[in-house]
Formats: C-alpha cells, sequence, structure tokens
C-alpha cells in the first residue's frame, strides 16, 4: 500500500464509548457554586450541569454522526501523521479548489451549513467550489500527533501536501482562529500554488510606527483595547495550553464535564451573541457536537500541545517578508481583533468587509455572510 494512499472514512463511534461517556458524566463530582458569581469566573456550574445532562440524556450522537457522514470523508497519512478531511466535488468544471481550516474549539462539523452552498451555488454566475475541509492533525478524528514538532509550518506543510495529493495545483485558502495563523502561512510558502487567501479573526499587533497608531480609526482602536482586554483576562486557556499541555491534557482527558466546559467557556464568550447563554447563540447540538468529537477521539493532548508547539516555535514571530499572496479580511464584531493598518504591513490585502454581526465563529453564527464574503473575494479573482 502506497504512502500516499487515500482511504475512505465514515464516522462509526463504538457503542461502548457512548456508554462510558454516559458513565462518566453521570457520576461528574460537581464543585460548588459561589453565590453571586457568574460567568466572569468561568462556567457556572448550575449551567454546566444542566449542559452535561442533555449530553448524557437528550443529545443524539447518531444524529449527528450521519450527517457528518453525508458528506464523503477520507484519511491519509502525511509526514507520518494521520490526517481526516472531507471532500467534496462540485459538478462545476470551473470550480475552485478551497481548503477550509478550522480553529480552536472547532472541527470540520463546523463548515457544514456551507458545505453545499459552496459546491453547488444557485446559478451558473456564482463562483463553485471543491470544498476540502481537514480535522487539522492532531484535532479530532485526524487523531492524536505521535511525536513533538507539529507547529504551524509543519502542519501548513502537511495541509498543502494533502491538495496536491488530490491533484490540486492551484487552490484557494480560507481559515478562522488557528486557520488564520496557518492560510496566510500556506500562501506564503507556496505562492506558486495558492490562488487566495481569505481569513477572519486574523490576529493583527502593533507595528510601533506611530504612522500606524496615528491613523487608527475608532473601530480600531476598540479592537485593539479588546485585544488588551482579552490577553489581561480572557487567554488562561491558552498561557495554561501553551506552557504546560500535558497537565490541563490531563484534566481534560479523564473527565467529559471538564472538557465540556473547556469548549463552552469560549462559545460564551467569543460568540456575537455573548449576551446570551452560549446554547441560545449557536445551539446547544453544535456545542455538544464539537464536545463529543474531541472527547471520542482523545484529542485533548494534542490540541493542548498545538499551543505549546507555536509558543516554543522561534520562527513563529520572527520576522518574516509581507505576503505576495492576494489576502481577503472577514472582520466581525465580536473577539475578531483584526486591524487593517497592522495587517497590511503583513499580507497583500485585496478585500476587507467589516460586518456588523457575527463573531468568533462565523462559519456557524454566520454561514451565509461568510460563505458570500468567500464567493465574493475568489469571484474577483477569478474574474
Amino acid at each position: 500500500m502506497p504512502d500516499d494512499a487515500i482511504h475512505p472514512f465514515r464516522t462509526d463511534i463504538p457503542q461502548a464509548a457512548l456508554d462510558d461517556l454516559r458513565d462518566r458524566l453521570a457520576r461528574t463530582r460537581w464543585v460548588d457554586e459561589l453565590p453571586g458569581s457568574g460567568w466572569e469566573r468561568g462556567v457556572p456550574t448550575s449551567y454546566l450541569k444542566d449542559l452535561a445532562g442533555y449530553w448524557a440524556d437528550g443529545f443524539d450522537w447518531r444524529k449527528r454522526e450521519a450527517t457528518l457522514n453525508q458528506h464523503a470523508q477520507f484519511t491519509t497519512v502525511i509526514d507520518g501523521q494521520n490526517v481526516h478531511f472531507v471532500h467534496v466535488r462540485s459538478s462545476r468544471p470551473d470550480a475552485i479548489p478551497l481548503l477550509l481550516i478550522h480553529g480552536w474549539p472547532g472541527t470540520p462539523a463546523d463548515f457544514l451549513a456551507m458545505t453545499d452552498p459552496l459546491a453547488s451555488p444557485p446559478d451558473a454566475g456564482t463562483p463553485a467550489f471543491h470544498p476540502v475541509i481537514p480535522s487539522l492533525p492532531g484535532h479530532g478524528f485526524s487523531g492524536p500527533v505521535t511525536e513533538p514538532g507539529w507547529n504551524d509550518g509543519r502542519v501548513a506543510a502537511a495541509l498543502a501536501e494533502l491538495m496536491a495529493r488530490l491533484g490540486y495545483h492551484r487552490y484557494g485558502v480560507h481559515g478562522g482562529d488557528h486557520g488564520a495563523f496557518l492560510a496566510p502561512r500556506i500562501g506564503r510558502d507556496h505562492p506558486e500554488h495558492v490562488l487566495g487567501v481569505h481569513v477572519n479573526a486574523l490576529v493583527t499587533f502593533p507595528t510601533g510606527d506611530p504612522a500606524d497608531m496615528a491613523a487608527l480609526t475608532e473601530a480600531d482602536k476598540q479592537r485593539l483595547a479588546a485585544m488588551k482586554q482579552f490577553q489581561d483576562d480572557g487567554s488562561a486557556y491558552m498561557q495554561l495550553a501553551g506552557t504546560r499541555p500535558n497537565t490541563i491534557a490531563q484534566l481534560l482527558a479523564d473527565s467529559p464535564a471538564g472538557q465540556l466546559a473547556w469548549i463552552t467557556e469560549k462559545y460564551k464568550e467569543w460568540t456575537d451573541q455573548a449576551h446570551q447563554l452560549p446554547d441560545q447563540a449557536i445551539g446547544r447540538d453544535t456545542i455538544l457536537t464539537t464536545a463529543s468529537v474531541y472527547w471520542l477521539t482523545s484529542t485533548a493532548r494534542s490540541v493542548a500541545n498545538y499551543y505549546y508547539e507555536r509558543f516554543h516555535d522561534p520562527a513563529m514571530f520572527a520576522p518574516t517578508p509581507k505576503g505576495t499572496v492576494p489576502t481577503g479580511v472577514a472582520v466581525f464584531p465580536t473577539a475578531d481583533f483584526a486591524i487593517r493598518p497592522f495587517a497590511e504591513k503583513m499580507h497583500n490585502i485585496t478585500r476587507w468587509t467589516e460586518f456588523s454581526s457575527g463573531g468568533h465563529f462565523p462559519a456557524l453564527e454566520e454561514p451565509g455572510l461568510l460563505t458570500s464574503d468567500i464567493r465574493a473575494f475568489f469571484g474577483a479573482l477569478t474574474h
């Protein structure tokens, strides 16, 4: 069997694993709730207990599994690592291959509401795509990574190899969160293959140039202040994972309630409807699909390790030449800190769109808006 073989894959979790999950949830030792406290201290026990109860007795994993299996899935081994991906070929001969990269918390399921509209648009004048949606190495159905060194550069190289292995030698890339680091990296490392890069939740840092600071709009200043607030009061999860991944991973791998809290907190803080409960913003089943994928694949260590690799990669924040690939940036109101004067220093920005709704998870919150912006960006590059 050749090393580059591509194998069909179906999501099919053994019933014993689902029974074990339900049993562990039933035996959770819940912490007490400090009177008068709310979400500012993390996920309230009362909310988490209710959500976990639904996970155990109301959430239908088999139904979600069937939804995942409606789209063709595959696995292949790249650089010694298993890589799972969804691949939908459009019937349109002019369709553009499009690599869609999730972040954390996230899985390929994030993009399922966009997959068919991208592959089969309503009219011939609308750009069509061949969506390729991998589970990042070490995440979800790609399974745990088996050796250190899976940093952004190595992951980007693996995803570029995936597209080449599928026969796509010219393609677009979209990503958010982790994907907003990886998509530009793929474009920078493989400009001869990347038609364009589209991102949301692009991370931009002050350049130190007084002229850039003077040019900031009020919206830019608000985003800069929000980024500082995140660094000061919202980045504990990242610091733990980036410095002691094995320690936090052991907690998450042994307690489904802990894994659920770890993920639910981010849906609460990073969605556009942050004043609502997270299940009101994106739905209970969406939250539990993500939590189930990470729990059932036992990838907590690999997910945490990804932050460690990024934190300890000397090349991560080293000066790099400005990217040359055309880049489109979609900016949403919540948990999106992209600032154009800073972004212009690093990326070849050809489209910048600011939306009035949506947050860190637009593929879940505003799939129609994100789909339309992707179409408009790549459509302009091909006409």
